[in-house]
């Protein structure tokens, strides 16, 4: 019987896709630092001027209905006739106040809906932009701002 010879096969180690991963590896973790990393605040030491102004903020007017049905206007509790006649006194002194509508979370005694209906209705002849607070849903954290909201699921019919 003959015998073959062969020549031993060494491993070897390829440098190059060891780079290629380590490359690879190495933006991802950046990008993910990145992206994953939130500057809430800037540190800095900011000069004063003397021919300069105090910022202020807008000024708000907060529309808030609790859980029982009761409306609050900057938190006096008013009647629903009164509600538009407060707005419209406190926007009326600076047309850069900006209107919040915050609706208390929960399960009520009192059906809300109509009541926010009616609401709406009559802020609707003042002719001024109404803003929803809320607290973000889990489906608009990974929305970005500006993004369409989309439509929620209908309820199933109940038995």
């Amino acid at each position: 019987m003959r015998r073959l010879r062969r020549t031993p096969i060494h491993p070897r180690i390829e440098l190059i896709p060891l780079i290629d991963v380590m490359t690879f590896l190495l933006t991802y973790f950046i990008y993910a630092t990145a992206t994953l990393m939130r500057v809430d605040l800037v540190p800095m030491q900011l000069r004063q001027f003397t021919s300069g102004t105090a910022a202020t903020a807008a000024p708000a007017v907060t529309i808030a209905v609790d859980l029982d049905g009761n409306v609050y206007v900057d938190r006096e509790q008013v009647a629903l006739p009164q509600m538009v006649e407060k707005v419209r006194e406190k926007v009326s002194k600076d047309r850069k106040t900006v209107v919040y509508l915050a609706i208390a979370e929960g399960q009520g005694k009192v059906d809300r809906a109509p009541l926010l209906q009616e609401l709406w209705d009559r802020l609707r002849p003042l002719n001024m932009t109404v803003n929803l607070v809320g607290r973000p849903g889990a489906a608009s954290a990974n929305r970005p701002a500006g993004a369409p909201v989309p439509a929620p699921a209908p309820a199933p019919p109940a038995p």
